[in-house]
């Protein structure tokens, strides 16, 4: 698999702190929250975060009763940020690529993951590796990008909009063709990997496990009309979707 580091690009990353930093943004607003409705009860969990970015979601979970957090990630930049404003006795941070998961020597009773999984060359796989980190009875809570968000390709506009610049619609393009997008986004080159909705469910029931719940992102009327700019888009189509997950009992990994 390849393995992108995106955020070790200086002018990613600090588009990156700068957006986090501001009081009203995507996931914050959006993402977050539904993030962590879903979340089981924390209390004395070992829990792993899979692309922890800047720690703010393990520090969350360290404050909401969690016996211990291990986050990963394959960026200095963004480990450096964690360590030194979301750090806790009970939170490590590890550089690690979430293709390398295997090499952990431990099991989890909840694994969480937020907008990492769009970087993933082979999410079935990495899919396999994570239930085999999982304890008997663990959850896997994640999001992604929606697959009609990732089924661009930068050569158009998102959205056909009106002469004053109004979004009429979200433009959908190549949604059945999956793989490698290149948009240019903050900086020329940026990559994600586009994948169907049917691609994602299959992936989780292939590497043996059950799907529990399954959200979209959705955000209020109030928050749209109060921010039209940031969030006018979201009423023609939901950014990001959720899963929480649990191993199947008896079942094991399809091999592939």
């Amino acid at each position: 698999m390849s393995k992108q580091n995106i955020y070790d690009n200086e002018a990613f990353f600090e588009h990156f702190r700068s957006s986090r930093g501001n009081e009203v943004n995507f996931n914050d607003c959006i993402e977050t929250p539904i993030l962590l409705g879903m979340l089981p009860d924390l209390h004395g969990k070992a829990i792993l975060d899979i692309g922890c970015g800047m720690g703010q979601h393990a520090k969350l979970y360290s404050d909401m009763g969690a016996g211990s957090v291990l986050g990963i990630d394959i960026s200095e930049k963004m480990l450096k940020y964690a360590e030194e404003h979301n750090a806790a006795d009970n939170i490590v941070y590890r550089r690690m690529a979430m293709e390398d998961i295997e090499a952990l020597d431990r099991r989890f009773d909840l694994i969480t993951s937020s907008l990492a999984f769009d970087y993933a060359e082979d999410f079935c796989g990495l899919m396999v590796k994570i239930r085999g980190l999982m304890k008997k009875d663990a959850s896997l809570v994640f999001s992604m990008s929606h697959p009609i968000v990732t089924a661009w390709d930068g050569a158009y506009d998102r959205y056909t909009r009106t002469e004053t610049g109004e979004r009429l619609y979200a433009n959908l393009r190549n949604y059945c063709v999956e793989g490698l997008r290149k948009v240019d986004w903050v900086v020329n080159g940026y990559e994600c990997y586009h994948r169907t909705v049917s691609t994602l469910i299959n992936g989780l029931i292939g590497a043996g496990l059950m799907i529990e719940e399954c959200r979209e992102a959705h955000i209020s009327d109030e928050m749209r009309e109060q921010h039209p700019a940031l969030f006018g888009g979201t009423v023609h189509r939901p950014e990001f979707i959720f899963f929480r997950c649990r191993g199947t009992p008896g079942r094991q990994a399809i091999s592939r």
